[in-house]
């Protein structure tokens, strides 16, 4: 039996909103001359330009679509922070740290 959620104007925004603080919250470790400085930094641009896809998406009302490219924009940012890449302060809230 197939079960479908559907995707709520209330629950995007929500999700959209939370990886907004979560790039908010980001800030680069590795030192400017560090290979991992562009790494970092390719990370970052990889999770805004998902999350503004997502919001663009969301405009059109495309919440499907919406939130695939949320998500791939918060997977980024916790890619990058279980790997060093980001400093986020501990914040095990808005991120999926490893320990």
């Amino acid at each position: 039996m197939e079960r479908f959620v559907e995707i709520k104007e209330e629950r995007m925004a929500k999700y959209l909103d939370t990886t907004s603080r979560a790039i908010d919250k980001v800030k680069i470790s590795p030192p400017l001359k560090s290979h991992l400085r562009r790494v970092a930094e390719d990370y970052l641009v990889m999770a805004k330009t998902y999350l503004e896809d997502a919001k663009a998406f969301q405009r059109d009302g495309n919440y499907v679509l919406a939130y695939g490219a949320v998500n791939y924009a918060h997977g980024w940012l916790d890619a990058g922070a279980r790997m060093g890449l980001f400093d986020v302060g501990e914040d095990d809230q808005l991120f999926t740290l490893a320990e």
